[in-house]
């Protein structure tokens, strides 16, 4: 059993070390109780609970403390891929909700599994989970003050349960001050994919990680044969040939975790019950 997290990049208002810090000191407690967790639960099931505790973290730029749009208003996207069963289920530019991770979960047992806009928010209504307002006072004074360096934020976790099964889960609250309606990565295939071969999650500029497919392409390379870093640098240097900006983490059937980014800022943690690894 292993489980790999991320907390996105770094901006630039939050490089100070106090942040750092925080940002340690979370990654650390939420990839050990996801790992808890992981020892009687499925990786699907695991890897949304862990973004759940991403989310209700206003450190990470995911659920509770996303971004705000140009408009003035926070719309969240999410997604949920379990590797055994090829299901993938994701909400796209909700608004007013607490977890957008959990709205994906409850779509894993519909035939229609990806909603956006106010369908989304309707379903998610209907389903018993309450409005609630992801706002917080930094993101409004960033909004306010026009700062453009909050962009490269999302949470996601890839894990492998005791039964070899691989899920990935994937929330973001957007790049800030994008235009009303923008779709970033993080609910479709190109940011969150996973099979029986291999799982991963991205985070970074969601135009370029779309154009680039890179998690489906990881994912297919591993799957076609090819080791785990080896897919990452193949995939990694296409995405350098767009100028492409992204960081992924990752776990194949063997247990193996590789993670990547384009620059040494993405913040992440990784745990298999003995060892840690954590970047912040």
């Amino acid at each position: 059993m292993k489980i790999i997290i991320h907390g996105g990049f770094f901006s630039e208002s939050d490089k100070s070390d106090e942040v750092k810090t925080a940002k340690q000191k979370a990654l650390k407690r939420i990839v050990t109780q996801a790992y808890d967790y992981l020892q009687k639960n499925s990786a699907a099931d695991t890897v949304a609970y862990a973004v759940t505790l991403l989310e209700d973290d206003e450190l990470f730029n995911a659920g509770t403390g996303s971004q705000i749009q140009s408009d003035g208003k926070i719309r969240m996207s999410a997604a949920l891929m379990n590797g055994d069963t090829q299901k993938f289920s994701g909400v796209i530019n909700i608004e007013n909700v607490k977890n957008p991770i959990k709205i994906a979960k409850v779509l894993m047992n519909e035939e229609d599994s990806v909603l956006g806009g106010s369908g989304a928010k309707k379903y998610a209504s209907e389903h018993g989970f309450e409005e609630f307002s992801p706002e917080t006072p930094k993101r409004r004074e960033e909004y306010e003050e026009k700062l453009k360096n909050g962009g490269k934020g999302t949470v996601g976790c890839v894990a492998l349960d005791a039964d070899g099964r691989l899920a990935a889960a994937t929330s973001t609250g957007g790049k800030g001050f994008e235009l009303a309606g923008r779709i970033s990565d993080s609910a479709t295939v190109a940011g969150n994919y996973a099979n029986k071969f291999c799982a991963v999650s991205c985070t970074g500029v969601g135009e370029d990680i779309v154009s680039n497919a890179t998690a489906t392409k990881i994912v297919t390379r591993v799957t076609d044969g090819l080791a785990l870093n080896e897919a990452f640098q193949k995939t990694f240097s296409e995405l350098k040939q767009i100028d492409g900006f992204a960081g992924a983490i990752a776990i194949d059937k063997d247990g193996n975790m590789f993670h990547q980014d384009s620059e040494p800022t993405m913040v992440f943690a990784s745990y298999d019950g003995e060892n840690f690894e954590i970047f912040s």
